[in-house]
């Protein structure tokens, strides 16, 4: 009847369509998971690079909002972009504005507030994407999950993107409080190596942390994910 064909309209049963697709898409999306660890928080996603003749280190699916803050992202890329560019303007703003950093709940509802907008305009079409956003300020470690609706909730270890079924699954089977984010990069890998299956490969790995000391954005290198692969390789050998 054509009630997919405008954001504002509700369908017979109570379902704006459109949403749900937008919600297809995410699911569609390169694999990610964000993981609260005993010393920081965590983000490992799926860079999902599928040509060979692609050099897979120009390929970043984490990004930095702020020293404290990162983000990553499953469904439409482009979409991600926009969103977390927004963020990074809102947390210089407000560094310059308080001299302080920002804290993480105001850079999430900011996006989810935008994404919710999306959902109530003509004319306009919801962000076909979902961010997986880690943080550290004055009141802890957080990682928030936003979906397309613009809605958000906070997690201690959460998957987004293909696969997320099977990820959750693992992770609440085999995901502890006690973890630091060396153990947490262990079952990350675990997880993206259960789901891809024959697709994994250690080269399409994006690993972030942010450590409650330092409260700095970094990136894990190339050499130490494979040294974390082999550990599991040789773990499964015993």
């Amino acid at each position: 009847m054509g009630y997919d064909r405008a954001i504002t309209m509700f369908s017979p049963d109570g379902r704006l369509l459109q949403v749900e697709y937008a919600k297809k898409t995410v699911k569609q999306g390169s694999t990610a998971i964000g993981m609260i660890c005993t010393d920081g928080v965590l983000l490992v996603t799926d860079k999902r690079i599928v040509d060979p003749l692609v050099v897979s280190e120009s390929v970043q699916k984490i990004f930095q909002i702020d020293e404290h803050i990162a983000a990553t992202a499953a469904g439409i890329l482009s979409d991600a972009r926009v969103l977390i560019e927004r963020s990074q303007l809102k947390a210089q703003q407000y560094r310059v504005t308080f001299d302080s950093p920002i804290d993480t709940l105001s850079i999430v509802k900011d996006i989810c507030d935008l994404k919710q907008i999306c959902t109530q305009s003509g004319g306009l079409r919801p962000f076909g994407v979902s961010l997986l956003i880690a943080g550290i300020d004055i009141d802890g470690e957080h990682v928030y999950e936003t979906g397309p609706t613009g809605i958000f909730f906070e997690y201690k270890a959460t998957v987004i993107g293909e696969g997320e079924l099977e990820g959750e699954e693992i992770l609440h089977k085999e995901y502890k409080e006690s973890l630091t984010i060396e153990d947490g990069m262990k079952l990350a890998v675990k997880t993206l190596q259960t789901v891809l299956k024959e697709n994994f490969s250690i080269e399409r790995v994006d690993c972030v942390y942010i450590k409650k000391q330092k409260k700095e954005f970094t990136r894990v290198s190339k050499q130490k994910l494979n040294q974390i692969y082999g550990e599991l390789k040789d773990g499964k050998k015993k």
